[in-house]
């Protein structure tokens, strides 16, 4: 498993963390470590899916991924 650790933009509040951890949960080969206002980890399997394609799942929930490494 790789790790992805994120700075998203726009999240402010509880229910933004659990929109970002859905969104999250919700890409296969994910495994969520930790969400907080500005900031996700998360584990990933590099056969099932990308950085790219996590980062998307967060935009499409209405945030901006600022950095992802």
């Amino acid at each position: 498993m790789d790790k992805l650790t994120m700075q998203i933009s726009g999240m402010t509040c509880g229910h933004c963390v659990a929109g970002v951890t859905r969104a999250l949960k919700g890409v296969p080969g994910v495994t969520v470590d930790h969400v907080v206002i500005g900031t996700a980890s998360v584990e990933y399997d590099a056969n099932t899916t990308t950085p790219t394609d996590i980062a998307k799942a967060v935009e499409e929930e209405g945030y901006r991924v600022v950095t992802a490494a």
